[in-house]
């Protein structure tokens, strides 16, 4: 005896399990964040002395791991749960979320198109107050030397934002060896060295404008920033990548939202 077949609205099992482990993997990345920033913070004793983390007179580095962390992990935990357990709270979520995190990049792309001249003021800004605080945490001191290194830079506009340092400044009430002078990181590399010599800046600043440029850097990181945005289009592309990436994970979990909910409609 032959039956009738209904065959209603089903939940697509593609969009579902590639939701699934596309968040799993950014679940475990936002853990692993989370666990560096924890981990780096125990090394520097905060965890202990929770008060010490106002004390920082400068960025500490630590912060964009725990922040990006956070967000990777609340993410991917909505998204996973979301699709594995058909949760259209959790999924509405994730789509919310990922949207004002797309809405805000396009925002601040737009905003530092516009006010090129400002943003240059607030890196400068931000730059000279790290500068100030050089030696007051391991990381931020790693990450001002990363800096000058990669882009072949000294200080914002230039060697004497080392000025603001008390260790490097050129005033009589410096009595230290440091006077006038720059970090190693702002030091010309030669190719022959294998061993950096961490006393290269030292008095480097006291020497004439022509024989600095043989011992330092004199260009400050944020031209050089510039000009590495200048010559390297490709990071554009990358961020534009991204932003479809979004678009996309939106686009499908929107989808298999409305698959859910006329799978529960027709019960």
């Amino acid at each position: 005896m032959s039956g009738k077949h209904y065959k209603g609205p089903e939940v697509s099992c593609c969009i579902k399990y590639f939701i699934f482990g596309f968040n799993v993997i950014f679940w475990f990345l936002g853990i692993a964040f989370l666990g560096i920033g924890l981990w780096a913070w125990n090394e520097k004793g905060v965890l202990s002395n929770i008060s010490s983390i106002t004390d920082l007179g400068g960025f500490d580095p630590v912060w964009l791991f725990l922040v990006v962390g956070g967000v990777m992990f609340i993410l991917g935990f909505a998204g996973c749960i979301g699709a594995l357990r058909e949760n259209t709270f959790l999924l509405k979520y994730f789509s919310v979320f990922l949207g004002i995190i797309f809405f805000l990049e396009l925002t601040a792309g737009v905003l530092a198109f516009v006010f090129k001249d400002w943003i240059k003021d607030q890196l400068y800004f931000f730059i000279n107050n790290n500068i100030r605080a050089y030696r007051d945490d391991i990381d931020l001191q790693n990450l001002i030397d990363f800096t000058q290194e990669y882009w072949q830079c000294c200080g914002a506009f230039g060697a004497d934002d080392w000025n603001l340092n008390i260790y490097f400044n050129c005033t009589d009430s410096n009595a230290g060896r440091e006077r006038c002078g720059v970090p190693f990181s702002c030091c010309t590399k030669d190719p022959a060295e294998d061993v950096i010599n961490t006393q290269c800046g030292y008095d480097a600043r006291q020497k004439p404008e022509v024989d600095q440029q043989i011992v330092i850097y004199t260009k400050g990181c944020v031209p050089q920033f510039e000009k590495w945005l200048q010559d390297n289009l490709t990071i554009v592309f990358i961020f534009i990548g991204i932003a479809l990436l979004q678009i996309f994970g939106i686009c499908l979990a929107q989808n298999l939202v409305s698959d859910i909910e006329a799978v529960r409609a027709s019960w």
